[in-house]
């Protein structure tokens, strides 16, 4: 853990200068002031009189870190281990990353700073080394982040085979997979590898398509230009929320789902089995995990030494709705 004259040895400044930039104290030029900073950056100083005092102690804190609660998938998740940690004694931090990295790195230096106990991580940036820095202990939702980081995951492989069989079973031949960046650090990667490999061993050719936009609008856009291309008469949407976009422009295009297309999502949260029961999809088993990452973090508070499994893997099951 980096000291105060360690950060006045990198920014070339005194210990009281640093002090002062970090108590407010004083006139200080901008050019150091922001050395300072730059240095305590750097070094992954926390200064925080109130991390100091807790050194040793227990906040019953944890810090929760996911890229958009406005994704019903990750804001049931979030809204399960909230529930279950108060039951528990345990008081939440919500951080919304939006996937931005620096973002992600400023709420990990909060974190650290407020002394919690634990944190949740379920964004997929990669080389943040502040996670090693915070002293806390730390759980992995479908990513890696380090060896010594347990993560906990649903089966993404075996539910991209099941979405493919559940197609082909439905009579598709030519399927289409739609994903995000497909990016192999990605779960929805192994989503995409299961349906390619599970379509590859039928001798048949998995067509990609990276749905990227940041928008609702272009991405409908982008859908219905897919839907117009007619390539394909399967589709696999690595999410439910482009599963519906896709059903919606293809009725817009009178295409009938699942008489002319048959479409497959991925997630399967209580808000789309309520309030979209028709859709045909892959549930994660989102109780077990919230459930499960708890008990990881709970017991790493108690023994940090403790040895666990590198990956929990939790299955997958198909809703049957009618659209495939």
């Amino acid at each position: 853990m980096a000291k105060l004259q360690d950060v006045a040895a990198k920014a070339g400044v005194s210990v009281t200068t640093v002090s002062r930039v970090i108590n407010n104290y004083g006139y200080l030029g901008k050019e150091t002031v922001e050395k300072v900073n730059a240095a305590m950056r750097e070094l992954n100083y926390l200064p925080s009189a109130v991390a100091r005092s807790l050194q040793g102690k227990r906040t019953n804190l944890v810090g929760l870190i996911f890229p958009g609660v406005s994704n019903p998938f990750f804001g049931e998740l979030v809204e399960k281990l909230e529930r279950r940690f108060f039951e528990k004694g345990y008081k939440v931090i919500l951080c919304d990353s939006m996937s931005d990295r620096e973002k992600e790195r400023e709420y990990l230096r909060m974190l650290a700073a407020n002394k919690v106990d634990g944190i949740i991580t379920g964004t997929h940036n990669a080389n943040i080394e502040e996670y090693e820095a915070t002293g806390a202990a730390i759980i992995a939702f479908d990513r890696s982040i380090s060896k010594n980081i347990p993560i906990v995951s649903s089966d993404n492989y075996a539910g991209g085979r099941m979405a493919a069989e559940t197609l082909t079973r439905a009579g598709a031949k030519k399927i289409a997979i739609l994903t995000g960046e497909n990016n192999p650090d990605y779960p929805t990667y192994k989503r995409y590898e299961g349906c390619a490999d599970a379509l590859s061993e039928k001798g048949m050719e998995a067509i990609l398509y990276k749905c990227t936009q940041p928008t609702v609008a272009l991405k409908t856009m982008q859908l219905k230009a897919i839907l117009r291309e007619g390539a394909a008469d399967g589709y696999f949407c690595t999410d439910d929320l482009t599963a519906l976009l896709l059903i919606g422009e293809a009725k817009k295009l009178f295409l009938d789902v699942p008489g002319d297309i048959k479409v497959v999502g991925y997630d399967a949260t209580a808000y789309i089995r309520t309030y979209h029961p028709f859709l045909t999809t892959i549930a994660q088993p989102i109780e077990d995990a919230a459930i499960l990452m708890i008990d990881l973090m709970l017991r790493r508070i108690g023994n940090p030494d403790e040895a666990m499994e590198r990956l929990y893997c939790l299955p997958v099951s198909l809703i049957r709705g009618e659209t495939a």
